[in-house]
This record gives structure tokens, sequence and C-alpha cells, in this order.
């Protein structure tokens, strides 16, 4: 299972190599690196690396993967390694109301689960839309199933279950601005995910970065990262965030 995973994470990167003239054929990709490395008394590592592509299999279609890969380490001790692979079909996305379905899969060192796969469909909608600058929002349901190492956890409910499955609402916020003549570069992306059956299984992730042209097909990027998950291992923390720095290659302008 972790080769397929792998996979997904790998994939845009091959894609990314493969494109040439990404207007020609209706293709965009990137990838970010981004990380901190501290050395000394204290030696610690931490990298990110993300990739996004998007592209049109059909005219009124766009299918987008976009997978992360964390890693942190310290003092020599791997204390976490997260895969993540977000995939959406859109139909109609030049419309403000679009429908989708999407699926993605996951693993976690830290949180101690094995594999965590969710598929749902939903709408989106897009609040504005004006040169490189755009705001949109979706909602979607889905079900949810997460494979966890250990059966005891924060909440005794849940207890003596490695399975743990939801159905779940999510509500996704999406948006970018380029600011001060284009030279700063403002993304964002978050979601928040109640369970429709449980009040007290609920998530979100934000995804914010700072983006600075250097070339046409590469900026330097700041990084912050924040998770939250109600439901987890007994003794673990909720609550997770990283900041990075690094760059960002891309093949569109």
């Amino acid at each position: 299972m972790k080769k397929i995973l792998y996979y997904f994470f790998l994939f845009p990167i091959f894609i990314f190599g493969q494109v040439k003239d990404a207007d020609s054929i209706k293709v965009k990709a990137d990838l970010s690196l981004t990380g901190f490395i501290q050395a000394g008394n204290v030696e610690t590592v931490i990298f990110r690396a993300t990739s996004n592509v998007s592209f049109k299999p059909w005219d009124k279609g766009l299918f987008e993967t976009k997978n992360s890969y964390v890693y942190q380490e310290f003092g020599k001790e791997k204390a976490d390694e997260d895969i993540l692979s977000l995939n959406f079909l859109r139909f109609t996305p030049e419309r403000k109301i679009s429908p989708l379905v999407l699926g993605f899969i996951s693993t976690n060192f830290r949180r101690e689960i094995d594999l965590r796969y969710l598929f749902g469909a939903g709408a989106t909608f897009q609040i504005f839309k004006k040169d490189k600058n755009s705001l949109k929002f979706a909602l979607t349901c889905e079900y949810e199933n997460t494979d966890f190492k250990k059966s005891t956890f924060n909440r005794s409910e849940y207890d003596g279950n490695n399975s743990i499955d939801a159905l779940r609402g999510t509500l996704w916020v999406q948006g970018e601005y380029h600011l001060f003549k284009k030279k700063l570069i403002v993304k964002h992306e978050s979601f928040f995910q109640p369970s429709l059956e449980e009040s007290n299984n609920y998530r979100w992730r934000a995804d914010v970065s700072l983006e600075f042209p250097v070339w046409k097909f590469l900026n330097f990027n700041i990084n912050y990262l924040d998770t939250f998950e109600s439901v987890v291992i007994q003794d673990q923390k909720q609550d997770d965030s990283v900041l990075t720095f690094g760059f960002t290659l891309k093949n569109y302008l």
C-alpha cells in the first residue's frame, strides 16, 4: 500500500518533467520544496514537498491532484512522516457553481495512522475570479475510513477499534491573490470536516503560503501548515503546525 501512496506523490513530478508548453496541452504543474535544518547541540530536520497537477480530460472537465509529503526528525530520531493525496474531478469548472467528485488517501507516522481513505461528492462555488486572483468555496459529503496502529483513544467511546469510519461534511476554502504588482502571491487552502454522526469527531487543516517571484518559473516560498484532529491516540496532542522555507518550481506563468 505504501508503494501506491508514493506513486500518488511521484506521479505529478513525472508529469512536471514532461510538460513543455502548459497552454498547448492544457496542463499546469508545480513542485514546492521547503524545509528547515538546525545543527549543533539540537539537531532538527523538517522537510515538506508538495506537488500540484491539473489538466482537462475533456472540454468541460478538470482533474486536479494535490500531493504532499512531510518529514520531521529531532536528534536523528524520526518524529513524523505524513503523506497526503487530494484528488478532484470537476465538471464545468468555468461556471460559478460546479459539481465535483473527490477522493484522498493519507498516512501519518506521528498520529499512528496506517491508512486513511475518503471519497465523496459536492459542489464548488466561485466567489470571485479576476485575472489571477480568485476565491472559492466548496461543500462536500464523504465516507471516510481510518486504520490506526492502536485502539486506545483520547475519547473512550472509540476504544477497542483499530478502524474508525465516519460520514463527514466538509467546507473547503481556497484563494490566491497577487499583490504589490505581482511581487507577492498569497495562497491559502483550508477545510473543516465534522462528522455528521458524532459531534466530537472533527478535524481541520489550514495551509497558507507566501510566494515571492524570483524568475518566471521559480518563486521563493514561505509556508505554514496547521492541522487539528479531535480523535487521536491516547496521550497524543490534537494540534500540529510546521513553518518551512524553500522554493516553488512551476511550468506556467
